[in-house]
């Protein structure tokens, strides 16, 4: 076998275990840095086994989010052992001190919501959030199509803010608004009805028997409100499209406040986790600067190992 051969062989044989390991890590029981190991290496044979093109930045960045993926859900492969170490109360404290005594989203709630109705607006803004799955990924796949040279950089910004989120994930489980409520912690006043979990009365009724098995597949881990990544992910969004010009940035900037609002204002998110995620998201393009010189080396590396893998 050529030399280029046996190396495209190998990085497709990376790429491979990389998708295939997360598939298989709690019938295996593989640990978890050897998932994350695994599937992170992918996106980089990635790179070698194919010649680059817009099809293949595409493919590399899911197979990033292929990786980000497993680590985020992993914690949760262990529910009971993940509930025995989720921190609860400090967000509880923290957000009832920034709402002046009571918590922004029970204040947020009590003036606009309606008990038991389910307003166009309170359903509007759960679709809101709904459609944030497809925000940073679409970002990319805009700037990959129409502003390519600004690709690269846009990308490695909104990925990084996954994966430095996802860390914390790991290593400060915390509970989400509605997860404090149905567990005691968040009351509201004297007479007043309960935190809403807004979002959940509207998937109910709206995808009806499809709403549990829904909620199920895309929850992965309910237990990773801070920071919040759904606000990071789409400050860095709303960051680069302003980046590619004055209407993209109005668009971005539009969402990214919307859904900062709908967040708090649904149970889903406590404003210190918001907080926390603006302040992740902030760091990372403040900091991309100087991680350049060291991305570029990587780039070069893989470029040659891709111009050997393709001789």
């Amino acid at each position: 076998m050529r030399p280029s051969s046996a190396l495209r062989a190998a990085a497709w044989g990376v790429v491979v275990v990389g998708v295939a390991v997360p598939l298989a890590r709690r019938r295996l029981r593989i640990p978890p840095p050897v998932v994350t190991a695994s599937a992170a290496a992918a996106p980089v044979a990635l790179s070698v086994a194919v010649r680059r093109s817009r099809g293949r930045d595409a493919a590399v960045c899911a197979l990033q989010m292929w990786a980000y993926i497993a680590t985020y859900q992993m914690p949760h492969d262990d529910a009971e052992a993940l509930e025995a170490r989720v921190h609860v109360d400090y967000p509880v404290t923290v957000d009832r001190a920034i709402g002046l005594g009571r918590l922004p989203t029970l204040r947020l709630q009590r003036a606009l919501a309606k008990d038991g109705e389910l307003r166009v607006a309170d359903q509007a803004l759960v679709w809101v959030h709904w459609i944030w799955f497809l925000v940073p990924h679409g970002t990319v796949a805009y700037m990959l199509l129409r502003h390519r040279e600004r690709f690269p950089a846009a990308a490695a910004r909104i990925y990084a803010v996954f994966d430095l989120g996802v860390i914390v994930y790991w290593a400060l489980p915390t509970a989400p608004p509605w997860y404090a409520a149905t567990h005691g912690r968040i009351h509201g006043a004297e007479g007043e009805a309960a935190m809403r979990r807004i979002m959940v009365e509207h998937g109910e009724a709206f995808w009806k028997e499809r709403w549990q098995p829904l909620y199920s597949f895309l929850g992965g881990n309910p237990l990773a409100a801070m920071p919040s990544l759904h606000f990071a992910t789409s400050l860095m969004a709303a960051r680069v499209l302003a980046e590619a010009g004055p209407i993209e940035g109005a668009v971005g900037w539009t969402y990214a406040l919307t859904l900062g609002f709908a967040l708090v204002y649904l149970g889903e998110h406590y404003v210190v986790d918001l907080l926390v995620g603006a302040t992740l998201a902030e760091g990372v393009r403040r900091s991309a600067p100087a991680f350049v010189p060291a991305a570029r080396a990587l780039s070069r590396a893989v470029q040659r190992l891709e111009a050997a893998a393709q001789a």
